[in-house]
């Protein structure tokens, strides 16, 4: 018999299943909500203010295990890597990177990528289909179990942020990572803040504005390119919503909500987008934008073709941006001995794919 899962079901799908399926009253399903989400609970059996006899049938109908882990790293620095394998034998990548003051899950929306983005090693996998909302929240619970990181919520946490910047474009899995990050953020379960939690996208427009109604997520924008031309080289999608309309989304994203700080991602590329004639160009752009603007240097992966920027350059481009006003972080590559840093996610199965490197011209 084909169990099915119960992680990923809204609170009202829940109640509405086992009320049909087993006449199960809706505080019952709140307890067993609690379980699931706020003690991480893996068996029903340890479920134990439940009736014995409903947790046998709860045990023979349904499960709340987790999906395969089959790679688990651990960086140098501390960066931990785990390689999930759903029951389709699908696999996706997580990241958790421990800090001083925050440890940041990094989450998959798909398995692959419907983007090819020139720079990024998830783009050299084709897509193969989008994650589940349950295969979204797996990640997140695959993480707390890993890190011991269970308990009520009155109690200090390892795992205090989410970002949706693994592999995949979230836009593009909207509804299933929409589904999932409200459950991430109800109170009586994992109770994640809106403020904690990350969306990353390279700019599909009528999502953004969707996701502002509805989530009011933190956004950041994969830009990494000023000019249409070259990013439509860097990120194809480009073509599709140029670089002005996306930044007039930004614009309507901070508005509703209430000015909230915008994050522009922008991979360091040596002699393709790292000019000082670049950095200024960028700062017209975003002007009038609440923003910080994040400095990646670009982390190697075989095959890739492009190289860093030179420390002096990225110091350079950094520095016109913050005389203009704006936060601009040089962020600091953590996992890379595992391949866990800013665009190195992608399945071990895959075979990297060789990029040609086009010069910018100015």
């Amino acid at each position: 018999m084909t169990h099915t899962t119960l992680i990923g079901l809204s609170f009202d799908e829940l109640k509405t299943e086992l009320q049909s399926a087993l006449n199960i009253p809706s505080y019952r399903a709140q307890q067993i909500w609690e379980w699931i989400y706020r003690f991480g609970q893996t068996s029903f059996d340890n479920m134990t203010n439940l009736p014995k006899n409903l947790r046998q049938d709860l045990t023979d109908r349904y499960t709340v295990s987790r999906p395969l882990i089959s790679m688990e790293q651990c960086s140098l620095d501390g960066t931990q890597k785990w390689l999930l394998q759903f029951e389709d034998k699908n696999e996706v990548e997580t990241v958790f990177i421990p800090e001083s003051d925050r440890g940041t899950l990094c989450i998959s929306s798909q398995v692959g990528c419907t983007l090819t983005c020139t720079f990024c090693h998830t783009g050299t996998q084709t897509l193969v289909r989008n994650l589940t909302a349950s295969d979204i929240l797996h990640q997140i619970l695959v993480a707390k179990d890993r890190l011991n990181d269970w308990g009520p919520v009155t109690e200090s946490r390892k795992l205090t942020n989410v970002v949706l910047m693994g592999m995949g474009e979230p836009l593009y899995n909207y509804d299933n990572v929409k589904k999932a990050m409200l459950i991430l953020m109800d109170q009586n379960g994992i109770g994640f803040g809106k403020r904690r939690i990350t969306l990353s996208t390279s700019g599909i427009i009528p999502f953004i504005d969707q996701c502002a109604d509805e989530l009011g997520l933190n956004l950041a924008i994969s830009l990494h390119a000023v000019r249409n031309d070259l990013r439509n080289e860097l990120v194809p999608i480009n073509k599709k919503y140029p670089v002005t309309d996306l930044l007039n989304a930004c614009r309507r994203y901070a508005e509703k909500t209430q000015n909230r700080r915008i994050t522009f991602e922008y991979v360091m590329l040596n002699g393709i987008n790292d000019s000082t004639a670049d950095a200024k160009e960028l700062v017209q752009l975003i002007k009038g934008i609440p923003a910080k603007i994040n400095l990646i240097p670009f982390n190697p992966w075989p095959g890739s073709g492009y190289t860093c920027s030179t420390p002096e350059n990225i110091k350079k481009f950094a520095s016109i941006i913050e005389n203009a006003g704006y936060m601009s972080p040089i962020r600091t590559p953590r996992g890379q001995d595992i391949l866990a840093a800013c665009g190195q996610l992608k399945s071990e199965s895959q075979r990297p794919v060789k990029h040609k490197v086009t010069k910018a011209i100015y």
